[in-house]
């Protein structure tokens, strides 16, 4: 029953969402204000779900300049959990293959998010050197997965390098942001418990080249599973209160 409820709730809140969010973002489409605002939109929908959700993200955050925020994926809760730590003027990098998703996909590409084709790599290197473009053009930070694939319970995957080549190219620093684990969330409880979304400090990438990549991927991931592991028995803490 609670799950029948909870369906129900998702479904008139994704239509409404579509209805409105695409009407809204038709007078100023793909503006990057857009992804801020419908992202904490879905992060408010956490607590039908049962989820208490706490989000760390300094005051700072939201004056910064361009950066490229990096998350953990998991699982479809991201939706719900870790879009809770946008920032403004933010926008995210996705598959291509989402416009194609009934109501959320065209609100995402009219949210002004950037879609890349991950079948052909070499489309998808051209879009790594767009990013950098977008970003030194039309100051915008990137907000990419660097798995490139959901982890579904796995622990942090491991990362692939076009988020850190994008870094480069553009000279802008690295923010990692790491959500607990949220695999044994389920549809049909009614307490979730606690999740945790933390936005970790700047990794500066000043004076590194295209041959510092793996060098870098390595130390944000490092921080990332160790921040991870921190997080997820300080849930473990919280849902015993």
């Amino acid at each position: 029953m609670i799950a029948l409820l909870r369906i129900i709730a998702v479904a008139i809140f994704a239509v409404f969402m579509f209805v409105f969010g695409c009407g809204y973002c038709l007078f100023s489409p793909r503006n990057p204000r857009h992804v801020f605002t419908f992202g904490r939109m879905f992060g408010r929908m956490s607590k039908v779900f049962g989820i208490k959700l706490i989000v760390r993200v300094p005051d700072e955050a939201y004056h910064r300049s361009q950066h490229i925020y990096l998350g953990n994926h998991q699982n479809n809760w991201d939706l719900f959990t870790i879009s809770s730590a946008l920032t403004p003027n933010v926008v995210t990098v996705g598959k291509k293959s989402l416009v194609w998703i009934p109501l959320f996909g065209q609100l995402y590409w009219l949210t002004g998010n950037i879609l890349i084709d991950r079948a052909n790599r070499s489309k998808a290197m051209d879009t790594i050197s767009q990013v950098a473009e977008q970003i030194k053009k039309n100051k915008v930070s990137v907000w990419m997965f660097p798995e490139g694939t959901r982890s579904r319970g796995r622990g942090l995957l491991p990362f692939k390098t076009g988020a850190f080549h994008a870094a480069i190219a553009a000279q802008v620093p690295i923010v990692p942001i790491v959500c607990s684990s949220t695999d044994k969330i389920k549809l049909n409880r009614w307490d979730n418990g606690h999740v945790i979304v933390e936005m970790l400090p700047p990794i500066c990438v000043e004076g590194y080249s295209k041959e510092d990549v793996r060098h870098l991927l390595k130390e944000c991931r490092n921080q990332m599973k160790a921040k991870l592991e921190k997080i997820d028995l300080e849930v473990i803490e919280l849902n015993k209160k």
